[in-house]
């Protein structure tokens, strides 16, 4: 179950990507988060710990391998089993792709090893946000293309789904929506229906919860963690009075034979995917990184007036 430390990486890797998609929709940003919990988190949450690049944690954000083992039991969209993977159209290099990615991730989650030593077995949801396998007869590209390693794609998918789900409840003309009208959607999202009478005892069960109840608590969660002054790619200032020192990795036991006076302007290249405090910039604009620098004494440039004045960087 990912912790308010997951969920506070979590916010400050993708909060800007989301909440720019989220614009004319009635979700929030800790909607969004608690789908990503109850999909993908027990994945991201350990692969955050790997100090593995955000788009590999992104790409290996991968999971479910049950087969179908009769009626009502195991799997029952298609593909049920890898034979009918294979007899569908581009179903050989569907299969070999969704095999790579169950191989790729289990060395990192204990939990598919085993599987993953079965040559039959092989992934059904792919993404963060877990596009089910069964999709690939109708939209074959975003899955032998691997669009869900990127973020910005399996986000959009799960948006749709959850639109549909507005649309299913009547809701589609809300402009917010309460928390447990979001758990209703998101119950959609996962059954493609609701019944009212259970309310959110639906969706699939695990540790004693059904998938409405796990969202429930994730949002109820999500809503207590302040991701603190996050930091996006872009142009900054630096506004460490004493200056900032520029280090060869994201932490203060790296070493710095440099340090940036206060008013030096840089790029933020990319933000660290273990540790958020920490970004890669450069400072030539060319493009190359220069080095590491701890990112709450920075300051995006075009908001930027003068420097705090009493700010030290830590030791």
């Amino acid at each position: 179950m990912p912790t308010a430390d997951d969920i506070r990486w979590f916010k400050q890797q993708f909060r800007f990507e989301i909440e720019a998609a989220l614009a004319g929709t009635p979700f929030d940003l800790d909607m969004i988060v608690a789908i990503a919990c109850q999909e993908t988190g027990y994945i991201w949450a350990a692969l955050r710990r790997k100090h593995l690049p955000l788009d590999r944690v992104v790409a290996l954000c991968v999971g479910d391998t049950i087969d179908y083992r009769g009626p009502g039991e195991g799997r029952q969209a298609f593909p049920r089993t890898r034979q009918a993977l294979i007899d569908w159209p581009n179903g050989e290099a569907m299969f070999a792709i969704a095999r790579k990615a169950l191989v790729d991730v289990a060395p990192f989650i204990p939990d598919y090893r085993n599987a993953a030593g079965n040559p039959k077995k092989f992934c059904h949801g792919f993404g963060v946000f877990q596009r089910d396998l069964q999709f690939f007869k109708e939209d074959p590209g975003y899955f032998l293309q691997r669009r869900y390693e990127r973020f910005a794609d399996t986000l959009a998918h799960c948006l749709g789904e959850l639109r549909r789900g507005l649309r299913k409840l009547g809701f589609e003309s809300r402009t917010s929506l309460t928390d447990l009208e979001f758990a209703m959607v998101a119950i959609v999202y996962n059954t493609g229906r609701y019944d009212p009478a259970k309310r959110l005892k639906q969706g699939h069960l695990s540790d004693g919860k059904y998938y409405g109840e796990w969202i429930f608590e994730y949002l109820k969660l999500s809503r207590t963690v302040d991701a603190g002054r996050a930091v996006a790619t872009g142009r900054y200032v630096v506004i460490a009075r004493g200056g900032l020192k520029l280090r060869g990795g994201p932490g203060t036991n790296f070493d710095s034979d440099k340090t940036l006076p206060a008013g030096t302007e840089l790029n933020v290249i990319e933000v660290d995917s273990h540790d958020p405090s920490w970004v890669r910039v450069d400072l030539e604009a060319d493009g190359l990184f220069d080095g590491y620098v701890f990112a709450s004494f920075l300051a995006p440039a075009e908001q930027h007036v003068a420097a705090r004045e009493d700010v030290l960087e830590p030791a």
